[in-house]
């Protein structure tokens, strides 16, 4: 058998020279301009030049720009986009060749582009460096910034964003297309395509994403209260009025407006949320045009999903996100409301952009807290805003977790935390998924702990014949279910952590409290024993004078009620010492846990898994891309798909009977040592909170009796 090279080695190999060659020093003489004039132009396309000793290689350039045809970035129907280099600098660029098929557009569409993006500028839509000219028929080159980091269609066909992006990331896209598209708006475009495909990714000098709004091939300047008539985008982001006209290719007259954009970036904001399309009939929204048709212009009210799960099957329909969504449900609450609004059919119930772009910016003006609820065993998003008071805040947190603000108090790395309702939310301070405000309510239901779908029920299966495209998108679904499998387990295993750090913390503020305690009660009794002493003394030096009965009577009383008091601490002291034992032992178990979970290496397993899954699936990718597989890298092939199916199946049991169980077991320990602190009472009464920072530091956690006895010294 002959040697077979990959396409995508090719291209390494080639932007591995085309690098070596721009950067290190130029020969003396050589002139890429120079160089280009002595080779002769071929054909009516672009100028090629041939690279010096690499045969059967072309560039493409202008007289500023070079490129190889096969960095080829992306297609459509009328040009193509390559990765090229500035001649003089070597800085990488994008540029957009068109085709035949672009000159046969109007001649007013065909400058739309290039006038369109020469009056926008702005960090969220790709630049434009400069229109140049290539070939003897002076075919318009545009030259444009170039985002490293693909599109965003790209980010979310990765694996680990199959169920879609972390909720950090999704903020940053959420900004940088409402900045986006608020630009457009200032200056009076519809881009009419917008779509993940459609949203270039660049990343910052520190690591951030920076997302960038691009092809402007179908934009046009429109006003609020223009119309067009012209029908533009891609099936899937379709408002359902052009669906109907550009799909399924139905007469009708309507005109549409510059909210056409707001249906596309609601499709691709759930898109982005969940990983999914949020309108999918059965066998897909290409094969079923008819059913997706209905789902889109059918949807109830507030619905923000459709789906029709069988053939012909009815249509289910969900008001809220997916619970693989890796967003948290404070960020959910403030979203879902957007995206029903946006997502509406019907032109006067859907929102204009004025109300779009007030409602995400007072999302994206919030900032986050984080709250984990040791009633719940669950760590909350709480989003509010700098300026409101706390009091919203505590609010907030009542939503979420159905603990009312009076019973609320909370803890952080280890000290009290007094919250003054009156004061602004920003007083605070900062927080973080690692070290987050702890809540603690005597006044809880049972917790419940992390709700999840099993990943074990998102892996699709193997074909059983060798069929490496199948294989291929098998692999990459098994992974995309894997990935879920890894962030659920890191989940539970971080909400061990915070809870049993919780739990310590209350541990040593009870144990403090208790021997504060002992000593009140130890000066209590040694001012009772000088008292009586006292008394005793006092009565001796009375007898002589032959008092009256109704003074001995008195004193008699006195001693008493001194001796009952005295008998009464001496209890008291006996119980709080007993509860110091039962906490003594109960931290002794809490640290027990917190080493065998500090210990635990079951997220370790299950990435490891995950990372040879990653080599085997980099072969499928390989493997998809050739004309034809021989009788041993078949054999290899199938061996390949046996060890990823075992390597998923130990994944899986890992995360199972492992991570799961342990969880379950901890949920269970973590309900007893919660009921052990007392109160199991219902939540959910409203009131007024009452002013006293320190009930967690109080007699409500200890025994009764010395409940009792404090409340009857401090009346005495």
């Amino acid at each position: 058998m002959g040697s077979w090279t990959c396409p995508r080695q090719k291209v390494q190999s080639r932007l591995a020279r085309d690098s070596l060659c721009l950067t290190q020093p130029p020969e003396p003489g050589l002139d890429f301009k120079a160089l280009e004039a002595s080779v002769p132009v071929r054909g009516e396309g672009v100028r090629r030049l041939q690279v010096a000793g690499s045969p059967g290689q072309e560039m493409q350039s202008t007289g500023n720009y070079l490129w190889h045809t096969d960095d080829l970035l992306g297609q459509g129907a009328t040009a193509s986009v390559y990765k090229a280099r500035d001649k003089k600098s070597g800085e990488l660029v994008a540029v957009k060749v068109f085709n035949t098929a672009s000159y046969l557009r109007p001649r007013e569409v065909q400058v739309r582009e290039f006038e369109v993006l020469r009056k926008l500028s702005h960090q969220n839509i790709v630049k434009l460096f400069a229109v140049e000219e290539t070939g003897p028929g002076r075919q318009k080159v545009l030259v444009m910034e170039y985002c490293s980091g693909g599109s965003l269609l790209s980010v979310l066909e990765s694996p680990e964003n199959a169920f879609g992006l972390p909720e950090a990331e999704f903020l940053v896209l959420l900004r940088c297309v409402v900045a986006g598209t608020n630009h457009l708006r200032e200056n009076g475009v519809v881009h009419r395509d917008i779509k993940p495909g459609n949203i270039m990714r660049l990343v910052g000098e520190q690591g951030q994403s920076i997302y960038k709004l691009t092809d402007f091939g179908a934009a046009r300047e429109l006003d609020e209260d223009e119309k067009f008539v012209s029908v533009y985008g891609t099936e899937e982001y379709l408002h359902p009025d052009m669906y109907e006209r550009a799909v399924l290719h139905k007469p009708q007259q309507k005109a549409f407006g510059v909210t056409v954009d707001l249906w596309s970036i609601g499709v691709t904001l759930y898109h982005a949320a969940t990983g999914t399309l949020p309108f999918v009939p059965f066998g897909g929204p290409r094969r079923n045009k008819e059913i997706m048709y209905r789902i889109i212009t059918e949807k109830p009210v507030g619905a923000i999903a459709g789906a029709q799960r069988r053939e012909n099957g009815p249509l289910e329909w969900s008001h809220s996100l997916p619970i693989t969504c890796q967003l948290s449900m404070g960020l959910q609450s403030q979203l879902v409301p957007i995206l029903a609004n946006i997502l509406e059919v019907e032109e006067a119930k859907c929102w204009g952009f004025d109300q779009f772009f007030a409602e995400t910016s007072n999302i994206l003006q919030r900032v986050v807290v984080h709250v984990f609820s040791l009633s719940q065993f669950i760590l909350h998003h709480v989003y509010v805003h700098a300026h409101n008071t706390i009091a919203i805040f505590l609010e907030a947190v009542y939503e979420q977790t159905n603990v009312a603000p009076q019973h609320q108090e909370y803890l952080f790395e280890g000290h009290f935390c007094v919250f003054d309702p009156s004061l602004s939310a920003r007083h605070i301070g900062h927080t973080t998924a690692r070290s987050p405000l702890t809540l603690f309510s005597t006044a809880s239901d049972t917790p419940k702990g992390l709700t999840f779908r099993d990943p074990a029920l998102d892996i699709p299966k193997f074909v059983p014949k060798v069929d490496p495209q199948a294989d291929y998108s098998t692999a990459k679904g098994v992974l995309g279910a894997s990935h879920q499998a890894l962030r659920l387990a890191r989940a539970l295993l971080s909400g061990q952590e915070l809870a049993l750090r919780g739990l310590h913390w209350v541990m040593e503020l009870l144990q403090a409290t208790c021997r504060q305690t002992l000593e009140v009660i130890r000066i209590a009794l040694l001012f009772l024993s000088s008292s009586l002493a006292t008394e005793r003394s006092s009565s001796m030096a009375r007898m002589p004078e032959m008092p009256e009965i109704w003074e001995l009577q008195r004193a008699t009383e006195l001693r008493s009620k001194l001796q009952t008091l005295a008998t009464v601490l001496t209890k008291c002291s006996q119980d709080v010492a007993e509860t110091q034992v039962s906490l003594s032992h109960l931290s002794l178990e809490l640290a027990k846990t917190r080493d065998q979970v500090h210990e635990d290496r079951s997220t370790q397993q299950i990435q490891s898994c995950l990372d040879k899954m990653y080599l085997i699936y980099k072969q499928f990718k390989k493997s998809r891309m050739r004309p034809g597989l021989g009788y041993n890298e078949e054999q290899i092939h199938k061996l390949d798909k046996v060890n990823f199916s075992h390597l998923a199946k130990r994944l899986l049991q890992v995360f199972q009977e492992e991570c799961v169980q342990k969880y379950q077991a901890s949920l269970v320990a973590h309900c007893r040592w919660m009921r052990s602190f007392g109160g199991s009472s219902r939540t959910g009464r409203r009131g007024p909170r009452p002013h006293h920072p320190t009930r967690l530091l109080t007699p409500a956690l200890l025994p009764k009796t010395w409940s009792r006895t404090c409340r009857s010294s401090a009346r005495r």
